[in-house]
């Protein structure tokens, strides 16, 4: 990552997602263009991505698929970094294919990732949807 890297917070890409609010999202399209023509580095992480997905289901009531496009979206934006970006891919492809909640398909991914295969959870339903993931009761 570049020293000049400039962090993009959850509200930029809702606005631009959502363009409730025209002004902020036409100076969000301003930063991707100029991102996308190497002017600046724009960088962001998977704490943003699961807010952004959050607020989009929970504030916005989208439907998983248009939830799920709507990343897709973000982690092929030119010019955009995003450290952990196979890790969210596959996290959410799992939020829409298992319909589980996205910080769970993020950290079963995570466990993929790491080689951990089991897992302590009161979670049962969703965790039992990963068949990497062995549920362990406490």
């Amino acid at each position: 990552m570049k020293a000049d890297s400039i962090f993009v917070d959850t509200n930029l890409f809702l606005r631009y997602l959502t363009n409730d609010v025209p002004v902020q999202a036409d100076a969000m399209e301003k930063l991707l263009r100029q991102a996308e023509q190497g002017k600046i580095t724009l960088v962001t992480n998977g704490i943003v991505i699961a807010e952004i997905v959050w607020t989009l289901e929970s504030y916005y009531e989208l439907e998983r698929s248009e939830i799920q496009n709507k990343v897709l979206a973000i982690l092929n934006t030119p010019g955009l970094e995003i450290p952990e970006s196979n890790l969210i891919l596959k996290s959410i492809m799992w939020y829409s294919d298992k319909n589980v909640d996205f910080i769970d398909a993020y950290n079963a991914a995570w466990m993929e990732q790491e080689g951990i295969e089991k897992i302590y959870t009161f979670d049962q339903k969703h965790f039992s949807r990963f068949d990497e993931v062995e549920v362990l009761k406490p």
